[in-house]
């Protein structure tokens, strides 16, 4: 049974939007609140980072990956496209790139030798902005096209029956 393309619009967009909505709650919301926790020292901060950054990595490679199957089997417009890429671009350049250096500095840090500080963390958070505008964009973009095209349907089928 061929999924209906409603249906794909539907969890194309559900993927973009739950894809910025965690990025924007751990990212922005959750990292940088740890470190103000009572008892919570830098240590373990950074050992509860590298957990969650890892599982929200894996999570945002599956979101990609079902959003770029439903943006291709519903050929959206190139404008939707721009906005998938750049996303998903940032997150491989993440997870192949700044993931495993930033990984390589707190494994370190958590043996006892901090690192002396470089730009790899704000890279990666300027990233993280730059990666949920993206999504956030497209997924706007997508919903757009995803109601116009179910306006069209809804139009051809009621002039057809007319």
């Amino acid at each position: 049974m061929r999924p209906s393309a409603p249906t794909l619009s539907l969890l194309l967009v559900l993927a973009l939007f739950l894809w910025a909505g965690m990025v924007a709650g751990i990212s922005f919301l959750e990292a940088p609140l740890k470190f103000t926790a009572p008892h919570i020292t830098v240590v373990l901060g950074v050992g509860i980072g590298r957990i969650v950054f890892h599982a929200l990595n894996k999570v945002e490679l599956v979101l990609s990956v079902v959003a770029l199957l439903c943006a291709g089997w519903l050929q959206v417009p190139g404008r939707v496209w721009v906005a998938l890429f750049a996303a998903v671009g940032i997150l491989l350049a993440q997870s192949f790139w700044l993931l495993p250096a930033l990984d390589v500095r707190a494994e370190a840090l958590l043996a006892g030798s901090p690192n002396p500080p470089n730009s790899q963390h704000v890279t990666y958070i300027v990233l993280e902005a730059l990666k949920l505008l993206s999504l956030l964009t497209g997924g706007g973009m997508a919903f757009g096209w995803a109601v116009r095209m179910a306006r069209r349907q809804t139009a051809h089928r009621f002039s057809q029956n007319a």
